[in-house]
């Protein structure tokens, strides 16, 4: 049910209410706060897999096998943890909440691994179970063949 006018102009107000009275608490439910910390988030882990890449060579150059190993895992560890702030930073951008323009208005945005379209919930059960519940639903729709 859409808002009437009189609510919209009333939620208006309170939002330049908000902004003049807390302006750090308005930028952080705009997202752009998030957006500066998913920011640092994929460059220390891009530095970090830098890192990862150096001990993983001077491991293989000095031919210390554990010093290698530490390496690859610094580096498959700073690969997750940069891809994770990026795919954060993305939703968090793609769901407009980025900007301080004041017209834009407020918006409530999801943290952490929340994406900006909402998906179909995924069915819960074992794999076998969700190759089975895909292969009948093919057979219903090709009419039993």
């Amino acid at each position: 049910m859409p808002l009437s006018e009189e609510e919209l102009r009333l939620l208006e107000q309170m939002e330049r209410a908000l902004v003049a009275e807390d302006p750090k608490f308005a930028s952080t439910l705009r997202g752009t706060r998030i957006r500066q910390h998913a920011r640092r988030q994929v460059i220390l882990g891009v530095l970090a897999f830098v890192v990862g890449v150096a001990l993983l060579m001077a491991g293989a150059v000095t031919k210390e096998i554990p010093i290698g190993v530490v390496g690859f895992v610094v580096m498959l560890g700073s690969a997750y943890f940069t891809l994770t702030a990026w795919r954060g930073q993305s939703a968090a951008i793609a769901s407009g909440a980025g900007g301080d323009k004041g017209d834009q208005g407020l918006r409530v945005i999801q943290g952490g691994k929340a994406r900006g379209k909402t998906k179909k919930a995924k069915p819960q059960g074992s794999m076998m179970e969700r190759f089975e519940e895909r292969w009948r639903r093919r057979r219903e729709q090709n009419g039993g063949l």
